[in-house]
């Protein structure tokens, strides 16, 4: 097999300034995909979200090496594969997953493959999960994104970054199976556990977020809170089934929930991203109960917890990667709940764009006012 071009959006710096529709910090280039090597495969991507996580690189929140061709959560349709790859084939439709797993180092053969060591390393390299890289921009090698750079017409990927799904599933709606269902439903279902009859509150209600209190739902909670500080979100969350919602804005926010859920929620979940709302969804805790985070906030915020509280009060503060994710296993449960009607991801989908409207797309997510917009090509 041949190199092969492809349109991508590459980012050659961060820390553009704002609106990125007119300092354009995405680039729309021509680049040239290398063959799949061993056990990797070419994905036609046909759908690709836009997630905090890219904007906290567009922005220099996420450091990562420069340049870089960006996206991670997509849905695609395999092209080719290379060597020792014998469980995909040309056709196969694909949800990509942003930590590839090696299913060899501690974690992975502990059953928790969100924390792979060597897709960890790889990523934060800007390479593949097999070392090195596959794509060349104008100016030499672009760095890979978690392993995807999703936001091309065509992507070479580790076979580990991928999850074979439905033929019939809708591209813009698989491809949310990737981060934002991963992500927030599995919080919920894997690292929190929440039963039947358990009290949930989301802060933070982004697509991730969002996806939480449908997990929360799907899992039997009552009541789920939503907290955000846009009330066209919280009145999503309340078309979804979210019990009560709290603007965050509120003086009294945390106040609210605790009331509502009887003195404090027994699972909080902050997917905001910042340390102001994991105080907050600290302090919306019920004694006994578990604060679970998943956001991604710079990497010198610090969240100062009471250690008396901590002790005394028998409290448990985690945090959640990709939702304690076995992708081979729970994207297909996820696939399957949503078909079944429990779990109405497309409901997340606020619309589809072309590629060349990118940047302006990352000015409505920065401000607000989408919750997942999905680039189709």
């Amino acid at each position: 097999m041949s190199t092969i071009t492809s349109r991508a959006a590459v980012l050659s710096a961060m820390g553009a300034t704002r609106p990125y529709a007119d300092s354009r910090p995405l680039d729309i280039e021509t680049i040239t995909l290398d063959a799949p090597g061993t056990g990797e495969v070419r994905v036609a991507i046909r759908a690709a979200g836009l997630c905090h996580s890219d904007l906290s690189v567009i922005n220099g929140d996420r450091p990562r090496p420069m340049p870089m061709a960006l996206g991670h959560e997509a849905a695609g349709v395999v092209e080719a594969v290379g060597a020792g790859v014998d469980d995909l084939q040309p056709g196969d439709h694909v949800v990509m997953v942003f930590m590839p797993s090696c299913g060899h180092c501690n974690p992975c053969a502990g059953g928790r493959p969100a924390l792979c060591e060597p897709g960890a390393a790889a990523n934060g390299k800007g390479e593949l999960l097999g070392g090195g890289r596959r794509i060349h921009g104008r100016e030499g090698e672009l760095n890979h994104h978690l392993g995807c750079s999703a936001f091309a017409d065509r992507a070479v990927v580790s076979r580990r970054s991928l999850v074979k799904v439905p033929a019939d599933l809708r591209f813009e709606h698989a491809a949310l199976f990737g981060c934002a269902v991963l992500t927030g439903v599995g919080a919920v279902v894997n690292t929190a556990g929440v039963r039947a009859g358990q009290s949930v509150a989301v802060v933070g209600l982004g697509g991730v977020g969002l996806a939480s209190v449908l997990g929360a739902l799907a899992s039997g909670a009552t009541p789920v809170v939503a907290v955000d500080l846009s009330d066209e979100k919280l009145a999503l969350a309340r078309t979804l089934g979210a019990v009560h919602t709290v603007n965050a804005a509120a003086p009294d926010a945390v106040e609210q929930v605790r009331a509502l859920t009887g003195g404090g929620a027994d699972f909080v979940f902050e997917m905001a991203g910042s340390a102001r709302a994991l105080e907050s969804a600290w302090k919306m805790t019920r004694r006994g109960g578990t604060t679970v985070t998943a956001g991604l906030p710079p990497p010198d915020a610090a969240l100062a917890v009471n250690i008396v509280s901590l002790v005394a009060e028998e409290r448990t503060l985690k945090g959640s990667y990709i939702g304690t994710c076995v992708p081979a296993r729970d994207i297909p449960r996820y696939v399957a709940l949503f078909r079944e009607g429990r779990l109405p991801v497309d409901r997340l989908l606020t619309g589809t764009i072309a590629l060349e409207d990118i940047n302006a797309a990352f000015d409505d997510l920065a401000d607000g006012k989408a919750v997942r917009t999905v680039v189709t090509f």
